[in-house]
């Protein structure tokens, strides 16, 4: 996510090798400059970290550890903005947000995004509502994404005034005790008068708790001007930055909380429903630096993973009983949590590793499809009993012919997993296979390619 700029960190602290060498600290801070412009950070930024890691370093003397502390320290000033941070929740529910932006920002699929964070990991009965009476597409894409993510949404198909459409669904969040509303409000291409008077209108009669500003950062420099001019209108109280997956260079998120003066709230860091952050400038700083986020990593699994299952499931990889159910309700489990990727890059020390890494498709890998199609074709009792299907070659003909596989696919994929079983089984009672025999089981295993 911020691959870029983590590396131009890297290659700065590397140009300082000795201590109290002056050459050796403006070589690092040129080197510094040079990436944060690549990266797309806002000359103005620049100008002030680079001016903020020299003094400090220098009060504290010259060397690579000061270098590193006052970067780090210059770091979470910049993307430390005036506000809050995450999602904060009104005393007297619902807690009513309009999603603001320009259209193309992905504010729609953003709002459903939103809606699936605070329902899934902070348990939260959530209402989207459907005000972007503007774009043809808006109100029916809301549906297909409240529908396919079994999330709840508000909408008149007959409404011609937004204004309208946002009061008479936040009566119905009130009377149906919803906790949060998020209104999905229209965009255009260009910042318009039209726009921003019936934006501004639907703030006065509505009176939200908060209005978020959604930015595409691959507009770069144009997401920062865009931001400020609707802050002038309405007032915005944070920034949810969208489609981050496509740019590593990340240095839209420190332009925005330095210029803007506005608190990013959120990232968007993937297409899927699941792939949505929360911004904490402290965790973003740390993960930036190469040392991992575990704070939120551990937030992330622990509102997902359901404490009573997971023993249960440790149980049975002691006994070496883990099944293909207990496979597909893993799969689902982790589906949730979004992108591996990132979640990798949470763990410290893998920062620097992202690059060789594939993410992991956990809907759309053709190896997880031919897993799900051959345990459709199995019975209760197979799914039950991996054992089965190596045991009975009439099974695995009929599996095959079910699941439009080869018999030696079938075969391949049932002894793919009775491997992972067996060395989740080793992992579970804590006992440390041989390595060889580790290197062979991983090469063998190819679920997720």
């Amino acid at each position: 996510m911020f691959e870029r700029i983590s590396e131009g960190f890297r290659s700065a602290i590397n140009k300082i090798r000795m201590k109290d060498d002056e050459k050796a600290l403006k070589r690092a801070l040129d080197e510094l400059k040079k990436n944060l412009l690549k990266a797309d950070v806002h000359f103005k930024v620049v100008k002030d970290l680079l001016k903020e890691v020299e003094i400090e370093t220098k009060r504290n003397g010259i060397g690579k550890a000061n270098f590193l502390k006052a970067l780090e320290k210059s770091l979470n000033n910049i993307l430390t903005a005036p506000g809050n941070y995450g999602f904060v929740f009104s005393p007297n529910p619902p807690t009513v947000v309009m999603m603001v932006g320009l259209q193309g920002s992905g504010k729609t699929t953003t709002t459903a995004k939103l809606a699936n964070y605070l329902k899934t990991f902070k348990k939260k009965k959530v209402l989207m509502v459907a005000a972007d009476l503007q774009r043809l597409a808006a109100v029916e894409q809301l549906k297909q994404l409240a529908e396919m993510n079994e999330l709840d949404i508000c909408y008149d198909e007959n409404a011609k005034d937004a204004i309208e459409v946002a009061k008479k669904c936040l009566k119905e969040a009130k009377e149906k005790h919803y906790d949060v509303v998020l209104i999905d409000t229209a965009g255009r291409l260009a910042i318009d008068e039209e726009l921003m008077n019936e934006l501004v209108r639907m703030k006065e009669e509505i009176k939200p708790d908060e209005i978020f500003y959604v930015a595409d950062s691959l507009t770069g420099k144009d997401a920062l001007n865009t931001a400020k001019a609707f802050d002038e209108k309405l007032g915005i109280t944070g920034v949810i930055l969208t489609k981050y997956d496509g740019d590593s260079k990340g240095g839209v998120a420190l332009s925005i909380a330095h210029q803007v003066k506005k608190p990013l709230r959120f990232i968007g860091s993937g297409e899927k429903i699941a792939d949505f952050e929360v911004f904490i400038p402290d965790r973003i700083v740390s993960r930036i630096m190469g040392a991992g986020d575990i704070e939120s990593l551990v937030e992330k699994t622990s509102a997902v993973i359901n404490e009573k299952e997971a023993k249960k499931l440790t149980k049975k990889l002691k006994k070496g009983q883990f099944n293909y159910n207990d496979f597909l309700n893993q799969l689902e489990q982790m589906k949730k949590l979004g992108s591996m990727k990132n979640l990798l890059g949470m763990i410290p020390g893998m920062g620097g590793m992202l690059k060789q890494i594939e993410d992991i498709d956990l809907e759309n890998s053709s190896e997880i499809k031919k897993i799900k199609a051959m345990i459709n074709s199995m019975t209760p009792k197979e799914r039950e009993n991996p054992h089965l299907i190596k045991e009975s070659a009439s099974r695995r003909r009929r599996i095959a012919r079910g699941a439009g596989l080869s018999v030696q696919e079938v075969n391949r994929i049932n002894k793919q997993f009775q491997n992972a079983a067996k060395m989740a089984k080793k992992f579970a009672n804590k006992k440390i296979p041989d390595m060889n025999e580790l290197m062979r089981m991983a090469q063998n295993l190819k679920f997720l390619k």
